[in-house]
């Protein structure tokens, strides 16, 4: 199988809840970028490595390796609307994101980034559905949580001592399966 084919056909649905982090981690790792392969101006705007010394334009910057870690919790894989999804719902978590921060994030991310790494009209417009979900969710900001201490926790135990409320993310997965039926990681969000 190519690496592209891993790539798009990576994921580790909502319903996998039995799953340790650390083994569906590992199965990431296999073909999964490391923080020195990402493209520098997307380090500068999403890894709290280079936040300014004013303070953060950007809330809910991670390192790679807790981004990977959200992609697994949230039941996301690794493509466009799911990168949308997990960076929305991590700034949207820590409750501090303005529309003016959302904004200026969707112009990076639209306009700034390299082609390969830029989100369309549709990837946008999940990622700010996810900022909203994140938001009104109760779950703890995810990019101040230490996901060490939960390698070998089950998903669900993760889901629930996080706060994160699969329903609410089931309720809208199904929506965007029905808004983006030619998009596959929207398709395969209820397996």
């Amino acid at each position: 199988m190519d690496l592209q084919k891993k790539i798009d056909g990576w994921f580790v649905p909502l319903s996998c809840s039995e799953k340790t982090l650390s083994s569906a981690y590992q199965e990431l790792q296999k073909f999964g970028l490391k923080q020195e392969e990402i493209p520098y101006i997307i380090q500068i705007v999403e890894n709290p490595k280079f936040d300014l010394p004013g303070g953060d334009i950007f809330h809910g910057k991670t390192d790679i390796e807790t981004h990977d870690y959200l992609h697994i919790i949230l039941g996301r894989g690794v493509l466009a609307k799911d990168e949308a999804f997990v960076i929305g719902f991590t700034m949207g978590s820590s409750n501090r994101v303005t529309s003016t921060e959302e904004s200026l994030y969707s112009f990076f991310a639209k306009y700034l980034y390299p082609k390969a790494y830029r989100f369309t009209d549709d990837d946008l417009h999940v990622f700010k559905d996810a900022v909203k979900l994140g938001f009104i969710s109760d779950c703890q900001s995810l990019a101040e949580v230490d996901y060490s201490c939960y390698l070998q926790y089950p998903l669900q135990e993760i889901r629930e001592d996080l706060g994160i409320e699969t329903n609410l993310l089931q309720a809208y997965y199904a929506i965007e399966k029905r808004r983006y039926p030619d998009s596959v990681e929207s398709q395969r969000l209820l397996s």
